[in-house]
């Protein structure tokens, strides 16, 4: 695993050309190893991170090249995450990598108001405890899905591999697809929506398309419509909070059943969603230990399959049978 390692609960790092003139907190935020950005620049600011055998400031610009040593932290307790018996959809598991369909509805780390149910509850019990040099709040998580987004997520085993798999988001060498459902039909039967994505000036709780924003572009090809609703595959390029509702609201095709970005909440309910028509349907990447390439794919979920059927689009995606693998 080129560049990265851990040993004894510390973690070393090489910046690679492309990821050199970020921020050292920001830099170290993206690898997922220790949880927020402020918690990552309390350890800077208690002298656990050094760059070049040098203690650092947070603003720091890296360089490439440059050495980033992590020492471990002391042990934090994980307030109110306990482990849970949640049973989970396995589509591929080896000694690196654990792929899960998530179903919707499914919190994927624990935040105040989500202390259970979570998947890092669900993971903790099935790991009996907390792989070593993991954040406890969100061990082994490599990328998020929103609650009510359905569809495939990756779990990274170890700190290493949760490294790699950063570094391969990061220099967009994942390819990822969603199917999603979205009121009316895109004039424009392919495309791409590129625009800007950043909190929402006054909905905070909100991102949008906005000066000052993270770039993002987001492609999309229309499958089919029926019934003033259309089934979309969607291909981000880029994976900012929220990005493919965002873009596709933006367009003026809001996924059906998105309560927060104009999705046509009861007629939504009256086709038999009650929530937003989003699933990731594969990913595809290199595997962070061996570098074959990995495809895994997702079965659409339940709730829009009966909403394809309704609108007699099950034609239109072979999502609807099982998963598959491929290396």
């Amino acid at each position: 695993m080129s560049g990265n390692e851990s040993t004894a609960g510390s973690f070393q790092v090489t910046v690679e050309r492309g990821e050199a003139r970020q921020r050292l907190d920001r830099f170290l935020t993206a690898l997922g190893l220790w949880g927020t950005r402020s918690q990552v620049q309390r350890l800077i600011a208690d002298g656990l991170v050094r760059v070049d055998g040098h203690v650092a400031k947070p603003g720091v610009l890296l360089r490439s090249g440059q050495r980033i040593d992590v020492a471990p932290a002391p042990p934090r307790a994980a307030a109110g995450v306990e482990p849970e018996a949640i049973p989970l959809s396995v589509l591929y598991e080896d000694a690196w990598l654990l792929v899960i369909d998530k179903p919707a509805g499914l919190v994927v780390h624990p935040a105040p108001g989500h202390w259970q149910g979570t998947l890092v509850a669900a993971l903790l019990h099935r790991w009996q405890g907390r792989p070593a040099g993991m954040d406890p709040l969100r061990p082994g998580i490599v990328h998020r899905l929103d609650k009510d987004t359905s569809g495939v997520l990756l779990i990274a085993k170890d700190a290493a591999t949760l490294a790699e798999l950063g570094r391969q988001f990061r220099a967009r060498e994942v390819s990822k697809e969603y199917l999603a459902l979205v009121w009316g039909e895109p004039r424009r039967r392919q495309g791409e929506v590129r625009g800007a994505i950043g909190r929402h000036p006054v909905h905070r709780k909100r991102m949008s398309v906005r000066p000052g924003g993270r770039a993002a572009v987001t492609r999309y090809r229309v499958l089919g419509a029926s019934a003033g609703v259309s089934l979309v595959r969607v291909m981000p390029e880029t994976g900012r909070t929220h990005q493919i509702r965002v873009h596709l609201a933006a367009l003026g095709h809001p996924i059906v059943g998105d309560q927060v970005y104009g999705g046509g909440i009861r007629r939504a309910a009256e086709l038999g969603m009650r929530r937003q028509a989003l699933h990731a349907s594969a990913i595809s990447l290199r595997h962070p230990a061996t570098g074959a390439p990995l495809q895994t794919s997702a079965p659409l979920a339940p709730d829009m399959c009966q909403v394809l059927d309704k609108l007699s689009l099950s034609r239109l995606t072979s999502q609807g049978g099982s998963s598959s693998v491929s290396l």
